[in-house]
């Protein structure tokens, strides 16, 4: 099983002409993604080469929808016109958008994940976020493809390259999906919202949750999970070291007088029974230890 990306998923790619837009559709292509078409007002009509498949590009993500069957969109458009770019695919009403794109100003993202939450019809991933993946059925974003396998471990976490070494660690278990949910301000999925799609995942029968300083989405996920999380959650929170009042690497991650400390997070998550690793490494022995026992 996954959650929300599926080997039935059929991908398109808005900005999927520039150069990033066109290495990752190459690369999810690679991995075996169903990348069914792409979009660029100003290039419809043209037709982009990803690994023997000559992708579509549509001028509108409702045009895309309605030719390809779309459910799926990853954003690759940059910050400016971002906001203009999820705004259209919630108005297509497509189910899944994944907003790639970093350095979006934090109203503007604000403003189309409130939008999408009155529309109610499409889950927003990001943004400056990696995608998921579910592993041998699906890739939306830039995860890596080839350094993990399909298993029974759900993973979610703010960063993306902590993301890339918990899943190349417990690679021989594996996982069902893993979600990089971006480390802004403001995002759209929440710890808390894999948290419940694992939980209701039959075939997912432990978690990894990344989190790191910075804001209280990991207290309100310990919180969550103590009143309805009854698989094993194992748990790491970067920034142990990081000095107050410096932000650092995401915009979220940045330690304010006593709150958001990783401290302050680990206590709250062990305080629900969640162990809490020092290092990643130490995390991924630590979930290797639950696996083992069920």
């Amino acid at each position: 099983m996954a959650i929300w990306l599926t080997e039935r998923s059929k991908i398109i790619v808005q900005g999927i002409t520039g150069s990033e837009g066109t290495k990752h559709t190459r690369r999810m292509v690679a991995s075996g993604a169903s990348v069914v078409g792409g979009v660029n007002p100003r290039k419809a009509g043209t037709v982009v080469e990803a690994e023997g498949a000559s992708i579509p590009v549509f001028a509108s993500v409702g045009e895309a929808m309605k030719e390809t069957g779309a459910d799926t969109t990853v954003v690759f458009v940059p910050p400016a016109f971002a906001k203009d770019a999820v705004v259209e695919a919630v108005d297509a009403q497509i189910p899944l958008a994944v907003v790639i794109t970093e350095g979006i100003p934090v109203h503007d993202t604000a403003s189309f994940f409130q939008y999408a939450i009155n529309s109610g019809a499409t889950r927003i991933i990001g943004p400056n976020c990696p995608g998921l993946i579910s592993p041998g059925k699906s890739n939306a974003g830039i995860i890596p493809a080839d350094i993990t396998q399909a298993g029974r471990i759900g993973l979610v976490s703010k960063s993306g390259t902590l993301t890339y070494q918990m899943m190349y660690e417990l690679r021989d278990i594996g996982f069902s999906t893993c979600v990089g949910i971006g480390g802004d301000p403001v995002i759209g999925t929440t710890h808390i919202d894999c948290l419940a799609a694992f939980q209701a995942d039959d075939e997912t029968q432990a978690m990894v949750m990344i989190g790191e300083i910075g804001g209280d989405a990991e207290e309100r996920a310990a919180a969550y999970i103590k009143d309805n999380v009854t698989k094993p959650v194992v748990g790491y929170v970067a920034g142990f070291t990081a000095p107050e009042g410096k932000t650092m690497g995401h915009a979220g991650a940045i330690v304010s007088g006593s709150s958001g400390t990783a401290a302050a997070k680990q206590e709250a998550l062990e305080a629900v029974g969640v162990k809490v690793g020092k290092t990643p490494s130490e995390t991924a022995r630590l979930m290797r230890e639950v696996m083992t026992s069920r």
